[in-house]
Order: C-alpha cells, then sequence, then structure tokens
C-alpha cells in the first residue's frame, strides 16, 4: 500500500531539529558579530606596529577584495573537482539495499 501524497511530521531527533535550540544558536552568532563589530569600530583608530604592504596602500579595501577573489578561485575549482567526485544515480543502491 502507498501512500504518496501523506507525509507524517517526524518528532524531533536531533538538537538541531528543535525550534529553540536553532533560535538561540542564531543569537548567540548574532551577538558574536556585534562584539566583532563594535570591536571594529572601536579599534579602528588603533594602528598596527606592522602592516603588510597592501594594508599601507589599500587600506580598507584589502580584506573584501581578497575574499571576493578566495570565493571566486573556489567557485571556479569547484567545477573541476566535480567530475572527480561526483557519483551515479544509484551510488548507494548497488549493494542491493533493504529495498
Amino acid at each position: 500500500m502507498s501512500h504518496q501524497g501523506h507525509h507524517e511530521v517526524k518528532e524531533p531527533v536531533g538538537w538541531m531539529d528543535k525550534p529553540d535550540t536553532v533560535k538561540r544558536l542564531f543569537t548567540i552568532f548574532y551577538v558574536i558579530c556585534a562584539v566583532l563589530l563594535a570591536s571594529e569600530l572601536l579599534l579602528l583608530g588603533a594602528e598596527n606596529a606592522h602592516p603588510h604592504p597592501l594594508e599601507e596602500r589599500m587600506r580598507f579595501l584589502v580584506y573584501p577584495i581578497y575574499g571576493f577573489v578566495s570565493f571566486w578561485f573556489l567557485v571556479l575549482v569547484a567545477k573541476p573537482m566535480r567530475k572527480l567526485l561526483i557519483r551515479s544515480e544509484d551510488y548507494y543502491e548497488q549493494d542491493g539495499g533493504d529495498e
């Protein structure tokens, strides 16, 4: 007998399935972000004793550009990696599973 249109609501299994835990985790992340932003603003005038030459020339653009280029590189590397790591659709069903 098939239950195609019927979906059961499952009880939370793990600690990340509970909405209260997820809300608490996001609240912690937001607090950490706020503390880091506040510390960045407070330390804005503090001088680095030995700055990198790029930091001296570009000031605030070094890290955003570095992050963008790094992310762009990861996206480009992911395409060939997919061909190397991909498995067929029935990869897990080849063992003659339980069904």
